[in-house]
């Protein structure tokens, strides 16, 4: 099997992913995962694309992530997987991928400050007198 490689964004985070037959290794910024995300619930997040499929085990992984904070980073990760899994095997993966939301884009951005305010949305206290 060649290497199969997908983007995956989430807020300001991209991932490039790297998709090879091997026995389930996953490299973050040539870290492995446990030293890269310290949380169980991360190691989760970037699992579930072959929790989900059944492939635990038979891909390797091979992440080059930048921007945004972690929680981010393992939502890119994971769109990325889940999109490098589809152009493996299209017809065995996709359907249960795109049923439990994985193929979709959160396309949710932080919106930005506007001038003379504090904050996106937040105004300066209103003073009558």
């Amino acid at each position: 099997m060649k290497v199969v490689n997908a983007l995956g964004r989430r807020k300001s985070a991209v991932a490039r992913v790297y998709v090879v037959a091997g026995k389930g290794n996953i490299t973050v910024n040539g870290r492995e995962i446990n030293n890269y995300f310290k949380e169980d619930a991360l190691r989760y997040i970037v699992n579930q694309p072959f929790e989900v499929t059944g492939t635990a085990g038979q891909f390797d992984v091979k992440v080059n992530v930048d921007g945004g904070g972690i929680k981010g980073q393992a939502e890119a990760i994971r769109l990325g997987i889940s999109r490098a899994l589809c152009e493996v095997d299209k017809e065995a993966y996709r359907s249960t991928l795109k049923s439990n939301g994985f193929l979709t884009r959160d396309a949710r951005e932080v919106e930005r400050k506007k001038p003379g305010q504090p904050g996106a949305r937040r105004r300066f206290q209103f003073s009558k007198r």
